[in-house]
Order: structure tokens, then C-alpha cells, then sequence
């Protein structure tokens, strides 16, 4: 067993309990250190959603994510961690957490059960592939060592967060070895924006330097209609094909997000994180549309901005008529130029869809996850390589992706399981006599 992330712990922990002598190995000084980062502002473990619903958030990858999490959704999270001692609560977004908020006691109980199952932790163990006659090999502290496995099961995580033990590094030795693999990209990652005028880098030095790290609530966003809608070969194209106008088949998502020293981030951009980044991708950009003021009708706003304000200036004006102010104020003078923001239709239009151009998503060592991975086509129905028996694949290092929100934790560690299920069945049926 190598990676101590979610997926590494909870195979571990299914090993362990059907027979099995586990050795976990991990690069890092200690497990879990990203399920601990992730856990910093309160640990998202699931989410309450009913299943059929849960599993749509895994997009393209929804049939081959079905099984595993349809085994281990939200209420079998809830349930587990129930078994642990830890109590769980649903927030008001339906996302599930511990009633303490925390990720440090889950993970000291959840480790206190494996050591007691005979789990064999095995720390600053770097994995760095096989020896010629099959064995693992390890980079430790005192040097290289190796062991012998009946079966091995790989939970590496993806690329982001390297100094946690997530680097990618396996990518290339699963496919010298002939396993199929998909390019690790960013996912629920920030953006960097395209030049607002001629002569910028991005963001004038005014955006920047008053209102970088500020957030833009109550809004909503899409991605406009680019490449990806026009072309029924790509995957994505049922998820953003246009409609007259503006507005993505897709619909609004509604959120807030960050703005950056150079683009966007946060919970709204994340969640159209995989489209933005595609859309990139196929056209060199992409076009993220904002609702400033979603709770108002596109009617309603062009009444205000078409309503006389005399003596006032449009800041006062939109901040007493339509309550815009601070951040969102500063975005449309960013991105309007001032015969825009004069013409009322034209200021109403950007209210209800200012576009932002994005370049490029943020290096993937900055994303809170990565899309990419083994293929599934790569495995068999039990979680193993095809081109490896013997060795299964859990948790991010999978080619799936996710948005936030309890989401990601749930695949990792559902996926997990279901490896470490098919390990068994392979053991078990290795370990049969032949018949006849």
C-alpha cells in the first residue's frame, strides 16, 4: 500500500479488515498531511445530497465513479466517521462536516483503529518504481530499500500540493511500463486575467493594489460559448453549448469569488474551473461571465440604469439604486470603457454578464486538486492495472476531477475502498487451487 492520503488510509483499512498484512508507505514525515491542510478552514468530508445527484458532479466520469461511490456516498461517509467517534452535522449548503469542524481528531482516531487492525505504517518511504526482479523500491532517510508485495495498491494523489507528498513524479513510470495515462492538469484552481487595457500585465495597478484578496459576493457566472460549444466531439460540450446571447446552456452558478494580484479564484470560479480550463484549452481563452446582481432581472437593472440620477455620480447612483459598491464598482470601471459605462443598456448588459478574459488556469502545484491520471480504461472491473497484475489505482490519481464541496473526499475514499475490495478478490482467487 503507498500514499497516506484519504484513498491509501481508507484501502488500508479494508485490507486490514478482510485479512490482509498491510504496509503503508508514505513519502511524508506523517499521514494525512493534506487531508489535514484541506481540513485548516473546517474539514468538508461528504456531502448530503442523495446519490443520484452526488454522482453528476463527477461529470464525463460519472459511470466510472458509479459503482464505488454509490457503495460509499455521503451517508456511508457519515456513517463511517460515526464508527470512528466523530460526529457530523450538514451546513446550509448541504455540505457535511465534523460537529468540531476539525480533521486533526478524525485522523488520530482513524489511525489509532489501523494500527489496532495490524496496519505497519512505514514513514519517509519515497516510492520510486520497481527493481528488475518485481520488488518495490524505496528513497528513505538511511537510503534505498525494497520490498516484496503479493499485491500492491497505489494511492499517489495527483500534482497539486507538492510539498505534501503530491508531486506526479509516478506519472511517467506507469507509462514506461505501458499503462494509460492522461496528462495531470489543474482543477478547482485560480486564473490569471487577460489584460484589462493596452500596456497591462492584467489587473490595473488600481484593482490590484485596493482591492486584490477582496471577495465579490452574491454573484453568479458562467462560461460563454466558445470552441468547446460548437464541437459535438468534445465531451464538454453538452456541459457549455451556447444559446443566443450570452447565456451558457449551462445556466449560472450562483457564489462568490476572489479577486487576485492576477486573475480569480475561489468557490464559484472552482466550480467552473474544468469548463474554463478546456475552453482555454481549445481557443488560447476563455470568457467568464459575472452576474453582478443576480437577485435583480435583467428588466429591473435597465430600469435603474436608465433612471435620470441629476447631480449624482454613477457611483452614487448604482450604489443607492442597485447597491453596487466597493469591489464590484472597481470591476466595472476595469473592464468598461467610459462610453460604456455612460450608455445605460450597455451598463445594464455588463451588470447581468460581465465578461472577464481568462489566459491560463494558476500553476497546478497551487490547485486544490488535479484532472488527469490513469485512465479507467486502463483498469480492469477490480480497480487493477491491465498492463500490471497485481497492482490497483485509488483516489486522485485516477483521471476524474471534481468540484469542492465534500466531493473529492468522497471519490478518494470510495475509490479506495473498491481497489482494496478487488485486491482481496484477486488474493482470494490467486490463492485458490487450479481446478480439475
Amino acid at each position: 500500500m503507498i500514499g497516506g492520503g484519504p484513498a491509501g488510509l481508507m484501502a488500508a483499512e479494508v485490507l486490514a479488515a478482510g485479512g490482509a498484512q498491510v504496509d503503508l508507505f508514505d513519502a511524508m514525515a506523517t499521514v494525512g498531511r493534506k487531508f489535514l491542510l484541506a481540513g485548516r478552514g473546517g474539514l468538508n468530508l461528504t456531502h448530503s445530497e442523495p446519490t443520484a445527484k452526488l454522482l453528476t458532479r463527477y461529470g464525463e466520469r460519472e459511470s466510472a465513479l458509479h459503482d464505488a461511490v454509490s457503495a460509499f456516498d455521503g451517508e456511508a461517509v457519515r456513517a463511517w466517521a460515526a464508527g470512528l467517534g466523530i460526529a457530523t452535522f450538514v451546513g446550509t449548503s448541504g455540505r457535511v462536516f465534523p460537529t468540531d469542524m476539525k480533521a486533526a481528531p478524525l485522523l488520530r482516531a482513524w489511525l489509532h483503529r489501523l494500527r489496532a487492525a495490524g496496519v505497519r505504517v512505514h514513514p519517509r518511504h519515497r516510492w520510486t518504481g520497481w527493481t528488475e526482479d518485481g520488488a518495490l523500491r524505496f528513497v528513505t532517510p538511511g537510503g534505498e530499500v525494497t520490498h516484496h508485495a503479493d499485491a500492491t495498491l497505489l494511492a499517489l494523489g495527483g500534482a497539486s500540493w507538492s510539498r505534501l507528498g503530491s508531486d506526479g513524479a509516478w506519472l511517467p513510470w506507469l507509462q514506461e511500463r505501458g499503462v494509460e495515462v492522461a496528462p495531470l492538469q489543474p482543477s478547482n484552481c485560480g486564473f490569471d486575467v487577460a489584460p484589462t487595457a493596452p500596456g497591462r500585465a492584467g489587473w490595473s495597478d488600481y484593482l490590484r493594489e485596493r482591492f486584490a484578496g477582496q471577495p465579490l459576493k452574491t454573484v453568479a457566472a458562467a462560461v460563454a460559448p466558445g470552441r468547446l460549444a460548437v464541437s459535438e466531439a468534445n465531451p464538454s460540450a453538452s456541459r457549455i453549448a451556447g444559446v443566443p446571447g450570452v447565456t451558457p446552456a449551462y445556466g449560472w452558478q450562483r457564489g462568490e469569488f476572489v479577486i487576485t494580484d492576477t486573475g480569480v479564484e475561489g468557490s464559484l470560479v472552482y466550480a467552473l474551473s474544468a469548463m474554463l480550463r478546456d475552453e482555454i484549452t481549445a481557443s488560447g481563452g476563455a470568457t467568464l461571465l459575472v452576474d453582478l446582481l443576480p437577485q435583480h432581472d435583467a428588466a429591473q437593472v435597465l430600469e435603474e440604469t436608465r433612471r435620470p440620477r441629476g447631480p449624482r455620480s454613477l457611483s452614487t447612483h448604482l450604489k443607492s439604486r442597485l447597491g453596487i459598491q466597493g469591489v464590484k464598482m472597481a470591476l466595472l470601471h476595469e473592464m468598461l470603457t467610459p462610453a460604456k459605462l455612460a450608455d445605460p443598456a450597455e451598463l445594464a448588459r455588463a451588470l447581468k454578464a460581465l465578461p472577464i478574459t481568462l489566459l491560463r488556469p494558476r500553476p497546478i502545484d497551487e490547485a486544490i486538486s488535479t484532472a488527469g491520471g490513469v485512465r479507467f480504461e486502463a483498469l480492469d472491473a477490480r480497480g487493477m492495472l491491465r498492463a500490471l497484475p497485481g497492482v490497483f489505482c485509488a483516489g486522485e490519481m485516477l483521471d476524474w476531477e471534481a468540484p469542492t464541496g465534500g466531493y473529492l473526499l468522497t471519490a478518494c475514499m470510495a475509490t479506495g475502498r473498491a481497489a482494496a475490495q478487488g485486491v482481496l478478490e484477486w488474493l482470494a482467487a490467486a490463492a485458490k487451487p487450479p481446478e480439475g
